[in-house]
């Protein structure tokens, strides 16, 4: 088994219940990345907000962001492929949705765009401390998000919207479904991702991939959410963690530990490295 390319979510997948890298995942991460393996992580963040412990680890190159919409080299500081709303449709969607108690904001230009109206109240829309500093970091504050996107006339990676209510979120989701021109998944029980079609994590690995002159068989997807369907079966192997979602888990090729039992290591151990010896 000739693996070559690692695409990792990181919420719930790489990361564990209080967003840490656990050492068990980063001495993984290392000896692979030590054999020339291309360790991705896959993500509905932005760039910015892949944590440094991550980023910064010695050889990690490619990320895969915002659910696939972007591809890019963060040593050149490069784009390698965009998959975006355009403004127009992204503009329609935020005055749909601002109708409902949600918290909204597009991605342009690598970052989240928000308001103090949602930025200040995130307790408000279930956001846990964890995650509230994962937004602090990665978005930027404007007096009114759909006013800023009539002003810049640019193409949003994505649009996130985080619910206080369930009911709300099925409400919400009933309506853009009706939309032509999106793909709506999810990474939490509390939230809705909308993206361009084509903006999936599984049309990223491919486009890397193809970019890294790598076969279907030589990579591997790790993953727990709705947005992780499109690599989990594009992959060569996909592996879910124990903690994903059921119909995720039986779509996978394999089931491993949790996020919070090292899960991400012993995939790899077992399909990687000690495949190796």
């Amino acid at each position: 088994m000739d693996i070559r390319l690692i695409a990792l979510d990181l919420d719930g997948t790489l990361l564990d219940s209080q967003k840490r890298l656990s050492s068990r995942n980063r001495q993984a991460l290392t000896e692979c990345l030590e054999r020339g393996i291309h360790i991705v992580p896959t993500t509905g963040r932005t760039v910015s907000g892949i944590p440094s412990v991550v980023r910064e680890l010695p050889g990690v190159r490619y990320a895969i962001t915002t659910n696939g919409a972007v591809v890019e080299d963060m040593k050149e500081d490069l784009t390698l492929s965009e998959c975006t709303i355009p403004w127009e449709l992204a503009l329609k969607i935020l005055k749909i949705i601002d109708q409902y108690h949600v918290m909204y904001d597009p991605y342009i230009e690598r970052r989240g765009i928000t308001e103090p109206r949602f930025y200040e109240h995130l307790t408000e829309y279930g956001l846990r401390p964890e995650l509230q500093e994962v937004v602090r970091m990665t978005r930027d504050v404007y007096p009114n998000i759909i006013e800023f996107l009539e002003t810049c006339r640019k193409p949003v990676e994505k649009i996130n919207l985080f619910f206080p209510e369930i009911e709300e979120r099925t409400k919400v989701r009933k309506v853009l479904e009706e939309i032509d021109g999106i793909i709506i998944t999810s990474s939490m029980p509390m939230n809705l991702e909308i993206n361009a079609p084509g903006a999936t994590k599984g049309g990223g690995i491919r486009r890397l991939a193809e970019h890294l002159g790598l076969k279907r068989e030589q990579t591997m997807a790790m993953g727990d959410g709705e947005n992780d369907f499109s690599m989990i079966l594009e992959a060569g192997i996909g592996v879910a963690m124990k903690n994903g979602r059921p119909d995720l888990c039986k779509a996978a090729d394999y089931i491993t530990d949790t996020n919070d039992e090292d899960g991400v290591a012993s995939a790899i151990y077992r399909f990687v490295l000690e495949a190796e010896l």
